[in-house]
């Protein structure tokens, strides 16, 4: 199962609502759906939280030590409990997908993402299980910096939250490690449109029976 529930994005009100921090929107949903406040511990250097699923310990976790330390934090609350990385989900941004889109996978490479690229240094593998959260490219790499630190537009944002609400329908799944029921949740864009029933067939005039003749 998940042991570890992680959020990537960077600390402080002036990076609150950017694309970067699309990790930490996820997370928050994740405390309100499991009753629990994430708080400051300065052990882990984040936001912490601590819950029980299914009669086991997990956590939450928010890394306040800006985007390319992520690994700092995540690494010394997973070392100091003896959480495997196969036991951890990291829940970042994700360029390479539209918004409105998520993905479930497990290991590959950090795919220049410096969260992403910490954790891997920090934890010496990579391992571990990332819900990719769709924010879309600017479609030119010099701005990619920019593009993540901005704001989504408004249509972006209510994809974007969409998203994280259908994902978090998935979260027992992820959270009993039940990764084939997340991916049909989380993978599948929008609900399947129900069934119309067929119309019921008009009566054919011509096949109608006649009335019997009246009685003279």
């Amino acid at each position: 199962m998940i042991k570890l529930l992680v959020g990537l994005g960077n600390p402080g009100p002036d990076y609150d609502a950017t694309r970067h921090n699309a990790g930490f929107w996820f997370v928050d949903g994740a405390a309100r759906a499991l009753k629990t406040t994430l708080l400051m511990d300065r052990s882990y250097h984040g936001l912490v939280a601590r819950t029980t699923f299914a009669g086991q310990t997990v956590w939450l976790l928010e890394p306040q030590t800006f985007m390319n330390l992520s690994g700092k934090s995540v690494s010394a609350l997973a070392r100091f409990f003896k959480i495997n990385p196969d036991e951890i989900l990291v829940v970042h941004d994700e360029l390479d997908l539209p918004p409105g889109e998520a993905k479930l996978k497990f290991g590959g490479s950090h795919a220049g993402h410096n969260g992403l690229r910490d954790i891997h240094a920090q934890l010496g593998t990579g391992d571990y299980w990332r819900l990719r959260l769709g924010v879309g490219h600017p479609g030119v790499k010099s701005e990619v910096v920019h593009w993540v630190l901005k704001k989504p537009t408004l249509d972006h944002r209510i994809a974007i939250d969409q998203c994280i609400d259908r994902a978090l329908t998935a979260l027992p799944a992820l959270l009993a490690g039940d990764m084939n029921k997340a991916m049909l949740l989380i993978h599948t864009s929008k609900p399947p449109r129900p069934k119309l029933p067929k119309p019921e067939a008009l009566p054919d005039p011509a096949k109608e029976p006649t009335a019997p003749p009246m009685a003279p």
